[in-house]
């Protein structure tokens, strides 16, 4: 009589199935994921503002939508450039590696997940290479040339924790490019002189428009052109994360949306 067969056993057989599950997955949305991730590696990529340093320019709470190609190509899913780079606009709106986050082989790799994520900033351009800058009683110098600014109001602004200070909002002209700064009025409260000091090749000169309230280049010194990640092109969404209780402003646990800061241009 012959032997009878032997018979897989269940816990076999349902990892049979997971794994065929699986590939099933693997090969439905692989393709699909790995098109996103292209796209956003060298395309376009979205950035929420999570402080007040860009105020009034940009709000906390607003999404906006950063071009990678604008200052060079970059070679898929990294952040090794495939030529030299391009230097940005002075006035240019860039989202970049804070400098000093990005040591190790890991942080080449462009990629949204642990440990491959970044630390990242967003300020303007100011100073390029080889000029020479200076802060004075909060009026930016470039090659000894005083940017031209004027009072326009004042303007309450409101942090990240829903507080809120009273500052004067000016517009500048930055080399022809006229944004709004805000600075604090009381002199306790301005950041302190800065250089002049001159910005390296290869590196630019960046700070907040919120100008008293800016950890930027003052700070922590020149961005390398090798971290900026790309140029901030318009606000696509927006949520307003405080709301008024109580006689004062609270954080809320979800935000409100601002519609009117929807399509925001932001050159």
């Amino acid at each position: 009589m012959d032997a009878p067969e032997a018979q897989p056993s269940k816990s076999a057989s349902a990892g049979s199935e997971l794994k065929s599950h699986g590939m099933e997955l693997v090969k439905s949305w692989g393709p699909m994921l790995l098109g996103l991730l292209l796209i956003r590696s060298m395309v376009f990529e979205p950035f929420r503002i999570p402080s007040g340093s860009m105020v009034p320019t940009l709000e906390i709470g607003d999404h906006i939508v950063i071009t990678k190609s604008s200052y060079g190509f970059r070679w898929p899913l990294t952040r090794i450039p495939m030529t030299a780079l391009d230097v940005p606009a002075r006035g240019d709106i860039v989202v970049f590696v804070y400098p000093g986050s990005d040591t190790g082989d890991l942080q080449w790799i462009d990629l949204p997940v642990p440990p491959f994520g970044t630390y990242d900033y967003v300020k303007r351009v100011v100073g390029l290479p080889g000029e020479r800058v200076e802060v004075r009683d909060n009026v930016v110098h470039i090659n000894g040339v005083a940017q031209q600014r004027s009072y326009v109001d004042q303007f309450t602004f409101v942090d990240d924790g829903c507080a809120t200070a009273e500052t004067k909002r000016f517009v500048e002209d930055l080399g022809g490019i006229k944004h709004d700064v805000l600075q604090e009025p009381f002199f306790g409260k301005q950041m302190g002189d800065f250089g002049p000091t001159q910005v390296p090749e290869g590196h630019v000169f960046v700070m907040g428009d919120n100008r008293d309230h800016s950890a930027d280049s003052r700070v922590w010194g020149f961005v390398p052109l090798k971290n900026i990640k790309g140029k901030a092109q318009f606000v696509w969404m927006s949520l307003q994360g405080c709301e008024a209780r109580d006689g004062e402003l609270r954080p809320r646990a979800l935000g409100v949306p601002r519609w009117d800061r929807a399509g925001v241009d932001l050159n």
